[in-house]
């Protein structure tokens, strides 16, 4: 038994394991200093968890493109930011027009719909495309080659949408039926946060209804379980792809106009950092697991949010949330060190 502990017991991963205690140890010692010292009321912590979650809700919709991806193909899409970034781009103009126009505030709710359907519209091409051209040629070669295409195909389109709009912060129009607040548990919380929190919710929902009750949703299902016997019961795998690309690009279309009504603009590197982070959540969740994404997700926003309060503040870090990026890295490092198949632990990710 001594053997056989020795021999996985390796200087690596020794030195992981003593990386992750002392970061747990880090987290729970400053956040037992931060509540002890009662820096922050109960109506802040609430501020701060409805912010959590509406931040976590888009980083589940675009996770829900990655774990879609990998699910059905095994592979990291890391092309998936700019799939992002494309649809709220685009959006904007229909947004501008819309306001200009004066129909915007005049008709908010129709208006914002006309906005959500342009960039998951815009979203989902880009990523139907994206697999046609880049990933579908490469469906036999060695996994490395679909990666490095993915990352070519990210660059590829974060200049070329420079190239179309310029590479200045284009700031989305105010939607007045999002402004002010509500008070919720004696908090205030923004009203924008809380519309994008429920219709996250409601956009999952919606998609893993789809998934579990159309034959369209089985069908993919089926795919991701073995394309051979798929192909063999007259599914086609192709097709089924393509949709799983379209799902995932809809779903970050959805999330990149939720992103500009609450941070207020667009550009055209801006998939980068939320891209990252939403490949942490489908990490944190077990990727290639759809409820895992949107659990991940939402893990993810509130931990982030509450991080730097919480734990930082309590480390006597002068200026926490600057570093909040931070966090979900180290939400990724301790997933992988402890449960590398993430909270759900997906079958398909322990076969990959």
């Amino acid at each position: 038994m001594f053997e056989k502990l020795k021999g996985k017991l390796d200087t690596t991963t020794i030195t992981m394991w003593v990386i992750g205690l002392l970061v747990t140890f880090a987290i729970i010692y400053g956040s037992a200093r931060t509540l002890i010292a009662g820096k922050y009321t109960g109506r802040q912590w609430v501020e701060f968890t409805v912010f959590g979650l509406a931040q976590g809700g888009i980083y589940a919709l675009i996770a829900l493109g990655y774990t879609q991806v990998y699910g059905i193909l095994k592979m990291i899409n890391f092309a998936h930011s700019e799939v992002f970034m494309s649809g709220p781009m685009i959006g904007f103009f229909a947004a501008r027009d819309l306001d200009k126009w004066g129909f915007l505030n005049a008709h908010p709710i129709i208006s914002l719909l006309i906005v959500l359907v342009v960039a998951m519209t815009v979203s989902m091409t880009v990523a139907v495309l994206l697999e046609l051209i880049a990933y579908r040629p490469l469906r036999g070669a060695p996994r490395l080659v679909p990666l490095i295409t993915a990352i070519g195909a990210s660059f590829f389109l974060q200049y070329f949408f420079k190239g179309l709009f310029g590479s200045n912060v284009k700031v989305y129009p105010d939607w007045k039926i999002l402004n002010g607040k509500w008070t919720i548990l004696g908090a205030h919380i923004l009203k924008v946060q809380v519309i994008v929190f429920i219709a996250a919710i409601l956009l999952m929902v919606g998609l893993y209804s789809f998934m579990q009750n159309t034959k369209i949703g089985k069908a993919i299902r089926a795919v991701s379980e073995d394309k051979d016997a798929a192909a063999l019961m007259g599914i086609d795998v192709d097709q089924m792809i393509s949709f799983s690309f379209a799902l995932g690009g809809i779903m970050a279309g959805a999330g990149g106009v939720f992103y500009a009504l609450i941070y207020k603009q667009v550009f055209f590197l801006m998939g980068f950092v939320p891209g990252i982070k939403a490949f942490t959540a489908a990490v944190l969740g077990g990727i290639g697991n759809v409820p895992g994404a949107m659990l991940g997700g939402f893990f993810l926003g509130i931990f982030e949010a509450l991080g730097p309060n919480l734990f930082l503040d309590g480390l006597g870090i002068p200026s926490p949330y600057q570093l909040k990026d931070v966090i979900a890295f180290t939400v990724l490092v301790l997933v992988l060190i402890f449960r590398p198949t993430g909270i759900l632990g997906e079958r398909l990710a322990k076969r990959a």
